[in-house]
């Protein structure tokens, strides 16, 4: 007890901690704080997932549009650059939610990288085996996240800018650059292993985030569980529609 009373002591001549920062400084950095938890960077890649989920809904009905013809596609196509008119500027609306996403593709995958990073440091140095094996979940989100992210680099240059788009890309016609993109080997591989990343990686997202925000519980498991395998069958489902309608002919 008189070694515990003698190390909490301080020194007289040594300012407290109050004294030291500045004032106003506990307001300042409570973010930072937040931010350098592992909570608060779980909870960070939790609301993001949930942006991002949410578009992905979103995305997957607009895609599936193309089964109606190119006359109903390229309209949505169109209808997106719109949105909010004539309050919002042309494509203004649009380039709020690419903003949007933007930053939370960006939060996610930093605060992913680091809370791994972390987890390395916090690990023993000696093991076993030369090599610790990650759980099946761990390994799925993190090679999963890095092919999606590959992924969106390959698809913007392909469907937005055409920079990689094959054959000759027609600004104002999706539809046709959609057929362009799945006429090709390389464009449907690229899309059907990027999608089945995508089902696996909303599958253990979804869980995470769920109990990372609170929502579960003994008696919420199972149907958040159920709702996660649910979400992604269907958004997995709805993407590779497109190639494969393509590929089959229904969509030409």
């Amino acid at each position: 007890m008189a070694l515990a009373t003698r190390t909490d002591r301080r020194p007289s001549n040594q300012p407290s901690a109050r004294q030291r920062s500045p004032r106003g400084g506990g307001r300042a950095t409570g973010g930072r704080t937040l931010w350098d938890s592992s909570v608060g960077k779980k909870t960070v890649m939790a609301v993001s997932g949930v942006i991002m989920l949410l578009y992905l809904v979103a995305h997957v009905i607009g895609n599936l549009k193309i089964f109606f013809g190119p006359g109903e596609f390229n309209h949505y196509a169109h209808w997106l650059r719109t949105v909010g008119e004539p309050f919002m500027h042309y494509e203004w609306t649009l380039w709020l939610v690419r903003v949007v996403l933007i930053v939370a593709v960006v939060a996610h995958a930093v605060s992913a990288y680091q809370l791994s990073r972390r987890d390395i440091r916090a690990r023993p140095t000696r093991y076993v085996h030369k090599k610790p094996r990650a759980s099946y979940a761990t390994r799925t989100m993190r090679w999963g996240g890095i092919i999606l992210g590959l992924f969106i680099v390959w698809h913007i240059l392909d469907l937005t800018t055409g920079t990689v788009h094959p054959g000759g890309f027609q600004p104002g016609h999706p539809y046709q650059n959609v057929v362009d993109t799945f006429s090709t080997w390389y464009g449907n591989v690229i899309y059907l292993v990027a999608m089945l990343a995508l089902g696996l990686h909303v599958r253990h997202g979804f869980w995470s985030a769920a109990q990372t925000l609170g929502a579960g519980g003994r008696s919420r498991d199972r149907l958040l569980k159920t709702v996660a395998n649910l979400l992604a069958l269907v958004l997995t489902a709805g993407f590779i529609a497109v190639p494969v309608g393509v590929m089959t002919g229904l969509v030409s």
